[in-house]
């Protein structure tokens, strides 16, 4: 069976959230088995982003850092952090279209966090979009 786009960004959001609990309580943890866990058939998309997004989390949490005006990542929940770092991995190391990153990482945003958190999350992708992504 094959999952939608927006449900396997669910699962990316989860596995990431799941992954900064083990780091931050220093469990280890093996990422194949935090994929395998929460989405035990293999999915492409799911693993590409999961491992792209740890794989380059420092340039992606600076880059948050960047937008956040007044806020730094490590204060958000673990939640918000993994759409934000989610959409940035998006936006910025995939051909995903950049509308398809912002809205999505909306949706994510207005299923499992407040309004508030939803417009920095919108205000910080369309500022990394408009002045860190390559314009053809």
């Amino acid at each position: 069976m094959s999952l939608a786009r927006s449900e396997a960004r669910k699962k990316i959001m989860t596995i990431l959230y799941q992954i900064s609990l083990y780091q931050e309580k220093n469990i280890p943890y093996d990422v194949d088995e935090v994929i395998k866990e929460n989405y035990p058939e293999e999915n492409k998309f799911i693993n590409e982003i999961v491992k792209g997004v740890i794989k380059n989390i420092n340039q992606i949490d600076n880059l948050a850092n960047k937008y956040l005006e007044g806020w730094t990542l490590k204060r958000l929940g673990y939640t918000d952090q993994a759409i934000i770092r989610l959409s940035i991995y998006e936006l910025m190391y995939t051909n995903t279209e950049y509308k398809i990153c912002i809205d999505e990482a909306i949706e994510l945003a207005k299923h499992y966090s407040d309004d508030a958190v939803v417009k920095m999350i919108n205000g910080v992708l369309d500022k990394i979009y408009h002045k860190e992504v390559k314009h053809d």
